[in-house]
């Protein structure tokens, strides 16, 4: 059996809060493991940060004896936090995105006016190229830039199993959204197509579940499924059609409630901002720069 053959153990973790999944991927021959997208909670109403979801994957690593080899980004999330700096504090692990962070760190250094935030991914241990591989045990990721709901997302693909955070949805709940800043609807339908070539029975793992018709909490199904049932792809979409149908869904989306908040966290790899002379991290709101966009009934974003 070769490395490529071998398929890892995913274990999904589900945070109700922001609909978002976290995953620990573990190599089931040597008890090796990855951390995928970790969520810090973070309670709206007094704007304060714990690490009660975290330390349920923390306690479940230790319980499965396994040992942490890194902590994956697939992007700078919009709808909450990443817990990445805190897991890293626990064990020890590098963290790890895409190379085209800095895109995105970029626009949101301006958006933010922050002339001194290093716009460099140096918040990362290691910044992934598209292609790159490594290893987590006896595993061997692979590393697919997969943009378009983001400039800097990217897939991992290990083993039968891809993290395709936030392009593909549930068959039934679709396609992630593509008008952020540095989004774009073209680009995901290019994306999607690169991970709908991947072998059928491939496992799609995505990074939020919005339970259409309310529905239980689902995470996982396959490129065959996606390819046949996802509903904004059946049949064959073109790409015309695709970008045409997307963006006019975007048109009709609120304002992610926490993107404000989040943003200018994860573009630091999940750290708070520096501490002023008093002990506190101040988060940083640019009053009236969206407000074309008509985010006066904010709520979380369902595709």
């Amino acid at each position: 059996m070769t490395m490529a053959d071998r398929c890892p153990v995913v274990t999904g973790f589900y945070h109700e809060d922001t609909n978002s999944i976290a995953y620990v991927a573990a190599d089931p021959a040597t008890k090796r493991c990855a951390f995928i997208d970790p969520v810090l909670d973070f309670d709206r109403a007094c704007r304060g940060t714990h690490t009660t979801f975290a330390d349920r994957m923390v306690r479940f690593v230790r319980e499965q004896g396994l040992t942490v080899e890194w902590i994956l980004d697939t992007h700078p999330h919009a709808d909450h936090f990443s817990a990445a700096p805190y897991l890293k504090g626990v064990f020890g692990a590098p963290t790890a995105i895409g190379e085209h962070v800095v895109t995105v760190q970029k626009i949101w250094k301006e958006i933010y006016n922050l002339p001194d935030f290093p716009a460099d991914g140096s918040q990362w241990d290691r910044l992934f190229k598209d292609g790159e591989r490594f290893t987590v045990g006896g595993l061997e990721p692979e590393v697919i830039f997969s943009p378009g709901h983001t400039a800097a997302s990217v897939t991992y693909v290990v083993g039968d199993a891809a993290f395709v955070h936030d392009t593909l949805f549930m068959p039934d709940g679709g396609t992630a959204r593509a008008d952020f800043p540095g989004g774009d609807a073209r680009t995901l339908y290019r994306s999607i197509q690169r991970i709908l070539a991947l072998p059928p029975e491939t496992r799609v793992f995505t990074g939020h579940d919005y339970q259409p018709g309310g529905r239980e909490p689902r995470w996982e199904s396959t490129v065959a499924e996606q390819r046949a049932h996802n509903t904004h792809l059946r049949g064959g979409v073109t790409e015309e059609a695709f970008v045409k149908a997307r963006e006019a869904r975007d048109r009709t989306l609120s304002f992610p409630a926490l993107l404000l908040d989040a943003l200018q966290v994860n573009i630091r790899g999940g750290r708070l901002p520096e501490p002023e002379a008093n002990g506190v991290s101040y988060l940083k709101i640019p009053l009236n720069y969206f407000r074309e966009t008509g985010c006066a009934a904010v709520r979380e974003p369902q595709d």
